[in-house]
């Protein structure tokens, strides 16, 4: 991994927040062009929020993205430039938890701080036999506690991430591998043949379904595009216009179109997706409406088609964006 044995606390933030959502295989290729375009915090807080998530395209979760831009900015306006080498400090720029001011503090400045995610949790429940729902945060505190007493003070960074490896390759949630663990003779979960009982997490994720249905006007090779500008999923990127219905429907109402300022127009169906967010499913319907342009709003903007390509946009109307023949 090109973060393995980092001790630039610029790097070690960009790939922990990388990996906070994203797979690592996944997430290889996007931290490579992140530090190639922002190779370090300065460039990075100079660089409009655009251009930010424009190379975040793609990976989702851009809150993370715009975080990092903020906390860019922090650290250049409150730090003169030089990442904060205190936890407390670390912990204090946005986008920032306990877990991963952990990490770069114990990586880059080898100050004995737990990291425990969610890898971490898995082993300690198993290894201690810790029956606590992992859900509440009592249960995360007393783990973290116990970290804190079981971390090796001459090379925290290496403890940590040890123990972050352990359960991503070894002591995983499905298939594990206890034949060859070194903990295997310790385990309490391995001896009493628990490990697929723990961790214990008694929340479950509720799924809110959404139903959007995204118009693309086409008039002389130009399109309107517009800003996602609520505090929603997406913020700051860029779509097709859009209405939102509060059920599934095959089409809008003349009122809903007329209510968005869409009048006396011929949507003709295009496409429909099923896209899911780990909160919620989005149903997504596409619309072609060639020869007409509605009036421009703050956030709507008025381009060529081959001009899409400078706008960060979510991965998932990219792909249709790539489908619309002009």
């Amino acid at each position: 991994m090109p973060w393995r044995g980092e001790t630039d606390p610029y790097k070690i933030w960009i790939s922990e927040i990388i990996l906070q959502q994203t797979r690592v295989n996944q997430g290889w290729d996007y931290y490579l062009r992140f530090i190639s375009q922002f190779p370090d915090v300065k460039l990075l807080a100079k660089a409009p929020l655009q251009e930010v998530l424009h190379i975040w395209q793609g990976l989702g979760y851009y809150s993370r993205a715009r975080n990092i831009h903020v906390s860019a900015r922090q650290i250049v306006h409150e730090y003169q430039g030089v990442f904060p080498q205190n936890y407390l400090d670390i912990k204090k720029l946005k986008g920032i938890g306990s877990y991963t001011a952990a990490a770069i503090a114990s990586i880059a400045f080898q100050l004995p701080y737990p990291a425990v995610d969610g890898n971490v949790l898995r082993v300690i429940t198993r290894i201690f036999g810790i029956y606590e729902d992992i859900a509440q945060p009592k249960t995360v505190q007393a783990i973290t506690q116990l970290c804190q007493e079981l971390i090796v003070k001459e090379k925290p960074g290496d403890f940590n991430q040890a123990l972050m490896e352990l359960g991503a390759i070894q002591c995983t949630p499905q298939k594990t591998h206890c034949e060859t663990c070194p903990f295997a003779s310790y385990c309490v979960a391995f001896a009493k043949e628990h490990i697929h009982l723990l961790p214990l997490k008694s929340l479950k994720v509720k799924i809110k379904e959404r139903f959007f249905h995204h118009f693309i006007f086409i008039k002389e090779n130009k399109m309107i595009i517009e800003q996602r500008m609520n505090n929603d999923i997406w913020k700051n990127l860029y779509q097709f216009p859009l209405i939102e219905t509060e059920n599934a429907c095959e089409k809008v109402t003349k009122e809903e179109l007329l209510q968005a300022g869409f009048s006396n127009i011929q949507p003709v169906f295009f496409k429909e997706i099923k896209h899911k967010l780990t909160h919620q499913h989005l149903y997504i319907r596409f619309y072609i409406v060639n020869d007409y342009l509605p009036k421009l709003k703050k956030n709507r903007l008025l381009i060529f088609h081959k001009e899409a390509e400078k706008y960060p946009f979510p991965a998932v109307l990219k792909k249709i964006l790539a489908e619309i023949v002009f």
